[in-house]
């Protein structure tokens, strides 16, 4: 696809993958919208990026995706692409009591978001004469994370609803992608470095992971996998027992309670 004079919204774009995909894709020439749920961090975003739009909204509250529609079709009616980008990860030993609202709150965000996000924009975005989605997921979509099981499920979760989404679009003018994201260095992994089992050797830069997004959007490549997400996707086929003991060692004393 051209990845030039588009007119695009980023959810989460305040950091990490999000601020990546803003500033390369206003360097290829594109209008950048960004969405973000804190007011000084979209500031700060705009601050680096003057040309980005920035949009305060909550994808996992409906009415904020509401209001976005109305206020992104009304400014930008050209918008014609779609980065469901935004996510949170948390540690979580099931072991532990836990708020059952606040339990699911990656699921709110991770999954429903996106989903709510395509349902409300889809409409829109069928009238562009050339449009896509990209859903941004995980390796651990093609595996559980046992120290993060609310997060393995949600990205799994949207995995398969893309998946889905991309056959019942295929007789339409909307291209829908999936970008299978590596553990990066970004925000997201902070909370797992003092974990036994972690190393940050295996984290990928979050702008060459972007980089790889990029040039597989530009090759109509539907399904994306940077890095060691390649390794990952051929062992979840060939050896699942084995990544998922892997996944176990990290943060056990965590999870098991010791």
């Amino acid at each position: 696809m051209n990845l030039q004079n588009n007119t695009i919204l980023v959810t989460g774009g305040t950091g990490g993958f999000g601020y990546e995909f803003a500033a390369k894709l206003i360097d290829l020439g594109n209008t950048v919208i960004i969405t973000g749920r804190n007011a000084e961090k979209l500031q700060e975003v705009k601050r680096k990026l003057p040309a980005v739009h920035t949009i305060q909204s909550d994808v996992s509250r409906a009415e904020d995706i509401t209001s976005l529609f109305e206020r992104v079709t009304h400014a930008f009616p050209d918008l014609n692409m779609l980065i469901n980008n935004a996510g949170e990860m948390r540690k979580i030993s099931l072991h532990h009591e836990h708020d059952l609202a606040d339990i699911t709150r990656e699921i709110e965000i991770n999954l429903m978001g996106p989903i709510r996000m395509v349902q409300q924009f889809l409409p829109h975005l069928k009238k562009q004469k050339n449009a896509a989605i990209l859903n941004v997921t995980s390796g651990i979509a093609l595996m559980p994370f046992a120290i993060s099981p609310i997060y393995s499920a949600s990205k799994s979760g949207l995995r398969s609803y893309t998946q889905a989404l991309r056959v019942q679009l295929k007789h339409t003018n909307i291209q829908v992608m999936e970008l299978v994201a590596p553990g990066s260095a970004t925000p997201l992994n902070d909370k797992f470095k003092n974990e036994d089992g972690f190393s940050s050797n295996v984290l990928m830069a979050p702008e060459k992971i972007i980089d790889a997004a990029i040039r597989g959007m530009k090759n109509d490549q539907l399904e994306i996998y940077p890095g060691l997400a390649k390794v990952m996707r051929v062992l979840s086929r060939v050896a699942p027992s084995f990544i998922i003991a892997q996944s176990g060692k990290m943060g056990a004393s965590y999870m098991y309670g010791n």
